[in-house]
């Protein structure tokens, strides 16, 4: 395979480590979310593994936009049509857009909860910047919530595109997952 078929060995390790990261974040946050306050483990470590855990996706997805940036970026298949090659990049920039957004909503939720315990990240406190303020804790809360969904969607999409230009499109021309691989 042609090099500049082919995405940066760094943008390759990023994207991998955020399709680690964003499904195991939101399984985390849902699991969490969805525990009684009475449960131990739920303060005691996965509410501040996911904060750590995030403010790592926020790292990654924001070095990963600015070599997206920096990068000339590998050509799209040539069997892929028009309207697929648009999707794609929409739905990879708004994939983007959300691993840095999501992040900084759940961050503004912690920072502005009036019960925070904090943002750490592996050992280090994190300063909290926002005014405490539960009511806008709560509309943090709904933003978190709803772009982690929205990223969740755009995910299950951008997977099932792979996939499905992997194995159901006929001749190789349209597999886009050699360039991450």
């Amino acid at each position: 395979m042609n090099r500049r078929d082919r995405y940066t060995l760094p943008m390759r390790m990023l994207h991998w480590t955020r399709a680690a990261l964003i499904p195991g974040l939101i399984a985390l946050g849902w699991t969490m979310t969805s525990l009684p306050d009475s449960m131990t483990a739920k303060f005691a470590w996965m509410y501040p593994v996911h904060k750590e855990f995030g403010v790592l996706a926020f790292l990654t997805g924001t070095i990963a936009l600015i070599l997206r940036r920096r990068s000339a970026l590998p050509r799209h298949p040539a069997g892929l049509a028009s309207w697929e090659t648009m999707l794609s990049s929409m739905v990879q920039y708004m994939m983007l857009a959300l691993a840095i957004i999501v992040p900084l909503m759940g961050y503004a939720m912690s920072s502005s909860f009036t019960q925070s315990d904090g943002v750490p990240f592996f050992g280090i406190g994190l300063p909290e910047l926002l005014p405490k303020d539960d009511h806008a804790f709560a509309l943090f809360a709904l933003a978190h919530r709803i772009s982690a969904y929205t990223l969740l969607a755009l995910v299950v999409l951008h997977v099932m595109g792979v996939l499905k230009h992997r194995f159901l499109d006929r001749g190789r021309d349209t597999d886009v997952l050699r360039r991450m691989l």
